[in-house]
C-alpha cells in the first residue's frame, strides 16, 4: 500500500555515513527532510547533496533534519562525500543511508519498476516531529529538486500547525494567509482578534 499524507513515516534501523541510526529515534523532536538518490558519483544528485549541505543554516533554523538516502555503501558514499564537497563548494554533514539491498528504498516506496529495478528515483518525504508523512514528491531521476519549494512547504505545514491556517497558492512567509473553512467566523474572532478580508464566505484571508 502507497504511503500516504498522515501515515506513520515507517521505521527502520541502518548504517549511515555518521553511524547507524534508528530512524525514529535520530528524528526526536525535530521534523526530517528524507529524500532519495538514484546512485552515487551522478550529476544530478551531487548538486542536490551539495544544496542540502548548503542550505544546512536554513534547515536548521526550522528544526529540520536532512537524510539523504542513495541504494549504494557507506564506503561509496564517504567516497563521493569527497567529490560533492569539492564541486559544490559545501561541507556535508548529514547522513546518508546506505541501502545496497534496497530495504529502505522498498520499504518507502522509491523503487520504481518502469525507470529502474535498482536505482530509486528522486523521493520527498516532510515528517514532523510526530512522525507523521505531511508531504510527499516525487521527481524522475533526471530532475533535481527544487529546493526553495521544499524550504517553502516546510514553512507553510510548520505556520499551519503553529496558527491554524492554510496558505494560498504561490505564498511566501510573510503574506496574507487563508482562514480555513472548519474555523466558523465566531470561532475565527478569537483566534484570529487582527480580523480579515471576506472575499467570499468560504475564503477569508488575514495576516499574522
Amino acid at each position: 500500500m502507497s504511503l500516504r499524507i498522515g501515515d506513520t513515516a515507517p521505521n527502520f534501523h541502518v548504517d549511515t555515513t555518521n553511524g547507524p541510526i534508528d530512524f525514529h529515534e535520530w528524528i526526536g523532536d525535530s521534523w526530517c527532510f528524507f529524500f532519495s538518490h538514484p546512485a552515487d558519483f551522478t550529476p544530478v544528485c551531487t548538486t542536490e547533496m551539495g544544496r542540502t549541505a548548503q542550505l544546512s543554516d536554513e534547515f536548521a533554523k526550522r528544526n529540520v533534519k536532512s537524510l539523504g538516502l542513495s541504494t549504494d555503501t557507506v564506503e561509496e558514499h564517504k567516497n563521493w562525500i569527497l567529490d560533492v564537497n569539492d564541486t559544490q563548494n559545501t561541507t556535508l554533514t548529514f547522513p546518508i543511508v546506505a541501502d545496497p539491498d534496497l530495504k529502505v528504498a522498498k520499504l518507502y516506496e522509491m523503487i520504481h519498476p518502469s525507470e529502474s529495478e535498482t536505482a530509486a528515483v528522486r523521493s520527498v518525504f516532510i515528517i514532523d516531529p510526530n512522525k507523521k508523512i505531511r508531504l510527499t514528491m516525487t521527481y524522475p531521476m533526471s530532475c533535481g529538486r527544487n529546493f526553495d519549494e521544499i524550504l517553502r512547504v516546510i514553512d507553510a505545514l510548520q505556520l499551519g500547525d503553529a496558527k491554524k491556517v492554510a496558505t494560498p497558492a504561490d505564498w511566501r512567509p510573510g503574506q496574507k494567509v487563508i482562514i480555513p473553512p472548519s474555523i466558523s467566523n465566531e470561532a475565527a474572532k478569537d483566534i484570529f482578534p487582527q480580523g480579515w478580508d471576506e472575499i467570499r464566505p468560504y475564503l477569508r484571508v488575514t495576516e499574522v
